[in-house]
Parts: structure tokens; C-alpha cells; sequence
């Protein structure tokens, strides 16, 4: 099994095991340290105003020692700060477009599903079906 392989059966199952627990900013959050961005907690009065002062929630690339990073700040839910490389911004964007292509599949499996079943034709059930 390729580590490719292996981390999108990782992201798969990750997304399975979220689906209506969490908020989209708790599912970027797990999604970006899926993808290997590290988690930094604003464990001190400095860290948490710096942290307050960045733009919150959104992917941001900047310059550290001369190397592209990726900032995600979160200030009012996890009070962290992900920061993640080149390498871990792209794995993130593919697991993002995984995830399209999955939600996209489902629902058009349903509604082909919906369609197709004709369920009016069979009238009423005698007993409920679960």
C-alpha cells in the first residue's frame, strides 16, 4: 500500500468519522493536521494576543526564516495557531478536492437512487421499514 494509498484511507475515514459532530472550523482543523500541520497552543498571555491580532480562520502563506508557510489561527476555538509547510498546503488541497469529489459522488448517487426507485409505484408499506 503507497503512503498516498494510506492517507487518503486515513482522510476517508477521518471525514466518516465526523460527518455531524463538529463545526467546519473543528473539521478544517483536523483536516490541516490530517494534511501534518502542527498545532501550537497560545499557552501564554503573549502567544494568545499575538494569535488574536492574526486573521482568523483562514489558510494564510507567509515567510518564516525565509521558507513559505502556511498560518491557520484560531483564536476562539481551539486558541491554537497551525502552521504547516509547502508540502503539507498541497497534501491539504488534495484531500480538499478528495472530499469534493466524494460529497459530490454521494449526492449524485442518491438522487439517482431517489429517481430510479419510483417508490409512489409500490404504494403503501404494511409495516414500517428501518
Amino acid at each position: 500500500m503507497t503512503f498516498r494509498t494510506m492517507a487518503l484511507s486515513f482522510f476517508v475515514a477521518l471525514l466518516v468519522g465526523s460527518i455531524g459532530c463538529a463545526t467546519m472550523a473543528r473539521n478544517k482543523e483536523r483536516e490541516l493536521a490530517a494534511a501534518g500541520f502542527q498545532m501550537k497552543l497560545a499557552d501564554t498571555p503573549a502567544k494568545a494576543t499575538h494569535l488574536a491580532s492574526l486573521q482568523q480562520r483562514k489558510l494564510i502563506p507567509t515567510q518564516k526564516t525565509g521558507r513559505l508557510v502556511y498560518v491557520y489561527a484560531d483564536s476562539k476555538g481551539c486558541n491554537c495557531l497551525y502552521v504547516g509547510s509547502e508540502a503539507d498546503y498541497q497534501r491539504y488541497q488534495r484531500m480538499v478536492m478528495v472530499k469534493r469529489e466524494i460529497d459530490e459522488q454521494r449526492a449524485t448517487a442518491e438522487e439517482m437512487d431517489d429517481a430510479s426507485m419510483q417508490w409512489g409505484t409500490w404504494g403503501e408499506w404494511n409495516r414500517p421499514i428501518y
